[in-house]
């Protein structure tokens, strides 16, 4: 009988990590970094609930940390294996796992400095840049809907998630005493809303279904007015002569906006002179999307043809990217008709905060917020009206016009986790929320009983027979 036991994003959304024991083997799915309050990032000091070295494989779902920030613990402490996942969230995982360990020997020597000065001992990070080079040695790609085995007696496919780039639901198929049991692991599910990629693959039959309940409390603002009111305020930034300023994530999210604003260029609705994408790591990101166009959905895909464009870079001609530290420093001349894009999203840190400290005190300047802002981070500050933002030793007077735009999500809402849920076929898996905050995941649950489903909420460390 298969084992699974639930090790991480079961009381919140992040520190994805699944146990799978079955015939003498041991499959972990997920291996993600706790993210968030300090006492969540706490758990990522915290030793493995398993021994590393016993486990056979690693199947991943995607690229981002909140389930892939921790791989490189584990071969820093002996694991040696394979680890499964689509070949485009093997090069996102490159840029991502080197941009967490570059950022985290920062903090830390930054942190030991503060150490050394009060006599206290010094820390490490949680991995490094070697430890990174290994785990990625270890990444083995493969292709959307090829079933592949992985281990004696169980076999993988990845099936288009539409979350990111290469993200992927993850099947299990385990053939034990002569018959076979299908686990299914949601991932994230994207919006079938969003733009680029295709919308999450259909899966009709599972015995045992992980599924994400990040937004299973409401359902997103329609797409057709969130554009409108992004090219209201684009065109209100034009006429008011101001910068445009809009913080964003690196990985799917800024690819959305430099499509979107393509779009409006296409339809000569753009007349800013130049769009500066200001992140190595978005960069990087970018030109990853632009050489797995084949993963796109079909109806963008022809309207970037049409722009006659090879690109999202040729699709927008004025996007200018700023790598070097000179070159995102040199920004700060330009007084109007530009739109930077720059991390982090939420603005906790990256180059954002020093556009924000030439533009955020100008009347001119529009502040675009594309992405969710956590309590307590900078971004909800000036989502929620902050008249002063801090930058180090300085505060700058908020005097720009913040808009707030909530329809460009990554994750499937309420009614499209439904709606994907809807075509598993009778007998029904049984069901698991997971990667959800405890009241998204009740509220999911409720409605999903009034629609004739029976979820349950795991615990942290539970453990359930197959």
């Amino acid at each position: 009988m298969a084992r699974l036991t639930f090790l991480g994003a079961v009381e919140g959304v992040t520190g994805s990590a699944y146990l799978l024991e079955t015939g003498g083997k041991k499959i972990l799915l997920d291996c993600g970094l706790y993210q968030g309050r300090r006492e969540e990032e706490a758990e990522n000091e915290e030793a493995f609930a398993f021994d590393v070295r016993a486990l056979d494989c690693v199947v991943l779902s995607h690229a981002h940390l909140d389930h892939s920030g921790r791989l490189p613990q584990l071969s820093a402490q002996g694991y040696t294996g394979p680890i499964y996942m689509t070949q485009p969230t093997c090069e996102l995982l490159e840029v991502m796992l080197k941009d967490a360990a570059s950022l985290q020997q920062r903090d830390v020597e930054w942190e030991n400095k503060r150490r050394r000065r009060s006599g206290k001992d010094e820390i490490e990070p949680l991995y490094t840049i070697e430890d990174v080079e290994e785990t990625l040695s270890q990444c083995v790609g493969h292709a959307y809907g090829q079933r592949r085995p992985i281990a004696d007696g169980i076999d993988v496919c990845f099936r288009d998630a539409g979350h990111i780039l290469g993200s992927s639901i993850v099947e299990v198929f385990i053939a034990e005493r002569g018959e076979e049991k299908k686990l299914v692991f949601s991932g994230d599910l994207g919006n079938s809303c969003a733009a680029l990629l295709e919308d999450p693959e259909i899966v009709e039959r599972a015995d045992i279904l992980l599924l994400e309940s990040t937004y299973g409390d409401r359902n997103h603002r329609p797409m057709d007015e969130t554009l409108e009111e992004f090219e209201r305020i684009v065109e209100e930034a034009s006429e008011s002569g101001g910068n445009i300023l809009i913080p964003s994530f690196a990985v799917g999210r800024t690819q959305e906006i430099i499509f979107r604003l393509g779009e409006l260029y296409q339809k000569g609705k753009l007349r800013q002179q130049a769009v500066y994408l200001d992140s190595p790591m978005a960069i990087a990101v970018t030109e990853i999307y632009h050489r797995y166009q084949d993963v796109y959905n079909a109806e963008d895909a022809r309207t970037i043809n049409r722009g006659r464009s090879s690109s999202l870079h040729s699709f927008l001609p004025v996007l200018r990217y700023s790598t070097t530290t000179a070159e995102s420093m040199a920004l700060n001349r330009i007084e109007s008709g530009a739109i930077f894009i720059a991390g982090s999203g939420m603005c906790t840190g990256g180059r954002i905060r020093h556009h924000f400290k030439h533009n955020l005190w100008k009347s001119n300047a529009h502040v675009i917020i594309v992405g969710y802002q956590a309590v307590g981070t900078p971004g909800r500050a000036l989502v929620d009206g902050a008249k002063v933002f801090r930058i180090g030793g300085d505060e700058i007077s908020v005097r720009a016009n913040i808009h707030t735009i909530g329809g460009f999500s990554a994750h499937a809402s309420q009614s499209q986790l439904y709606g994907w849920l809807s075509h598993f076929a009778e007998p029904r898996p049984r069901l698991y929320l997971v990667h959800g905050e405890e009241e998204a995941k009740n509220a999911f649950r409720h409605f999903l009983s009034g629609h004739g489903w029976a979820a349950e909420i795991p615990g942290k460390g539970e453990t359930i027979h197959f």
